[in-house]
């Protein structure tokens, strides 16, 4: 009896179907088969320097590439500036040169101007309960100035007052999770990425870089490529993305 013969309704197919698979010169071969115009990976290099910050290096690499962008290069410090100061909880400061840069930024976008607002609130906040005889006068103050108007109008504000507040009420070192997210620096690093979003969209840029989007297609394909069973040698994009 042949080979082929011996297959039967109930043989494993799976044992006889042969492995799909590239090595790592195969690989590399196939990605440089794909072309990309100089212009097209200039362009994305570009684009990655402005969104990204790097004031110093997108006017270099302009300069080099002799290539133009429809973005103010000079802008990109009074963002970095922006950014820099509401990492180090100088909302004040942050909100003012965001006012310097675009005064009409903050007044038709209430969510994000709520958020700045309730950063600072909550950095008083931090500053009162540093020590055991702190002043609640300037939280108090600045909570009945600058926020709770606006609270009264929006239900979705007087929720996020009411728990800003609570942070008063409880031991810093025994916060509840809710709470204590309040006072963790991630929050100011969340809501300075939203602020260069927003400066961003309305200088008509996008909001993310182009080079992070393709980082995260090409896990999509990878994964589809797990998927479907075929060997490769992969890129790690931990710290990519």
């Amino acid at each position: 009896m042949s080979a082929a013969a011996s297959i039967g309704p109930g043989a494993n197919n799976a044992s006889i179907t042969p492995k799909r698979g590239y090595s790592r010169e195969q690989w590399e071969s196939k990605l440089d088969s794909v072309k990309v115009s100089k212009a097209n990976l200039n362009a994305l290099v570009m684009n990655y320097l402005i969104i990204e910050g790097y004031q110093s290096a997108a006017l270099k690499f302009a300069q080099e590439a002799n290539i133009s962008s429809s973005v103010a290069l000079d802008s990109i410090d009074d963002r970095m500036q922006i950014r820099a100061a509401i990492h180090a909880g100088a909302i004040q400061e942050a909100i003012e040169r965001i006012n310097d840069l675009n005064p009409e930024l903050l007044d038709t976008n209430p969510e994000l101007h709520f958020s700045l607002l309730r950063l600072q609130l909550i950095e008083l906040i931090r500053k009162c309960t540093a020590s055991p005889n702190g002043d609640i006068q300037p939280v108090l103050s600045f909570a009945t100035t600058h926020l709770a108007s606006r609270a009264q109008k929006n239900p979705v504000f007087l929720t996020d007052l009411e728990r800003t507040m609570a942070l008063l009420c409880f031991p810093q070192d025994s916060l509840a999770p809710q709470l204590a997210e309040l006072m963790d620096p991630s929050l100011r690093r969340q809501v300075a990425a939203r602020v260069n979003e927003a400066i961003l969209e309305a200088q008509g840029v996008m909001r993310e870089a182009k080079m992070r989007g393709l980082v995260r297609l090409w896990g999509w394909a990878e994964n589809a490529l797990r998927q479907e069973k075929v060997d490769f040698p992969s890129l790690d994009l931990k710290n990519i993305a």
